[in-house]
C-alpha cells in the first residue's frame, strides 16, 4: 500500500482531530507570543491597531517597480498590532508588540498542518508501529514544531527595532541582543529546518505504516488453504 493512500485514509479518518489540532496550535502560538510579551515585560497590552492591508499590499505594488522588492515587503506587511506603548516620551513611543502578518500566518498555518498531521499518523502508528517509531517521531515532531515556530514569530522590541522579529523574540526570551543579532542570517535555513524535519518525520511515519498495512494484509493470504480441482 502506497504511503499516499495511507496519508489520505489516516487523515479522511481523523478529519475532525486533524483539524482541531491545526486549529488549536495556530492559535496557541499566536497567544503563547503575546503571553511571552506580557510575561518579560511586566505589562499588558494598551493599544490595539487595524493596518489597512489590502491598501497597503496594493500601495506596494504600484509604487515598486522591481518584483524582487516587491515580494518580500508585501510578504513583511502588517494586519493587526497589539503592543504596549510608553508615554513618557512625547507623543508616546511603542515599546513592544505582537504583530499578525498575513505572509508569516501561511507559513504558521502550514506548521500547524504539518503538526496536525504528524499528530494523526503518530496516533495510527501507536498500535501498529515498533518503539522506535512512537518514541522518536514525538521528539522528532516537537523539535520540528519548535524550531519552524521560532523562525516565524512575530513580535517587535524597541531595542532591536531593525531587527527580523524571529530574532527579537530571541532577545526577549533572554538571548544576548549581540548575539541575537548574530543570528540573523540563518533564519530562513531554520526555518527549512523545522518544516523538514516535519515531514521527514511524516514521512517515516508513512513508511512504517505503509510497510505495516501491507505486511498485514499479506499475511491473511498466506494462510488461507489453496482449493484444489477435484482428482
Amino acid at each position: 500500500m502506497s504511503a499516499l493512500v495511507v496519508l489520505k485514509r489516516e487523515v479522511r479518518a481523523s478529519a475532525r482531530l486533524w483539524l482541531v489540532v491545526a486549529v488549536a496550535f495556530f492559535t496557541a502560538f499566536q497567544l503563547l507570543q503575546l503571553a511571552l510579551l506580557i510575561v518579560r515585560f511586566q505589562a499588558f497590552p494598551n493599544y490595539l491597531t487595524l493596518h489597512d492591508w489590502p491598501a497597503n499590499i496594493a500601495r506596494i505594488a504600484r509604487m515598486t517597480p522591481s518584483v524582487a522588492d516587491m515580494i518580500p515587503i508585501m510578504f513583511d506587511e502588517w494586519l493587526v498590532e497589539v503592543g504596549s506603548i510608553n508615554y513618557s516620551f512625547g507623543r508616546g513611543i511603542a515599546e513592544w508588540s505582537f504583530v499578525l502578518i498575513p505572509g508569516k500566518a501561511v507559513i504558521a498555518l502550514g506548521i500547524a498542518a504539518l503538526v496536525a498531521t504528524n499528530f494523526v499518523l503518530l496516533r495510527a502508528a501507536w498500535k501498529t508501529c515498533g518503539i522506535l517509531a512512537r518514541l522518536g517521531s514525538p521528539v522528532a515532531t516537537g523539535a520540528g514544531a519548535l524550531v519552524a515556530s521560532a523562525a516565524a514569530t512575530t513580535i517587535t522590541w524597541v531595542v532591536c527595532c531593525a531587527a527580523p522579529t524571529w530574532v527579537v523574540s530571541l532577545a526577549v526570551m533572554g538571548v544576548g541582543v549581540t548575539t541575537a543579532l548574530a543570528l540573523q542570517p540563518f533564519g530562513g535555513w531554520l526555518l527549512l529546518l523545522g518544516l523538514s524535519t516535519l515531514v521527514t518525520s511524516a514521512i517515516l511515519l508513512l513508511r512504517q505504516l505503509s510497510g505495516r498495512r501491507s505486511r498485514d494484509a499479506t499475511i491473511p493470504m498466506m494462510l488461507t488453504p489453496i482449493a484444489r480441482a477435484p482428482s
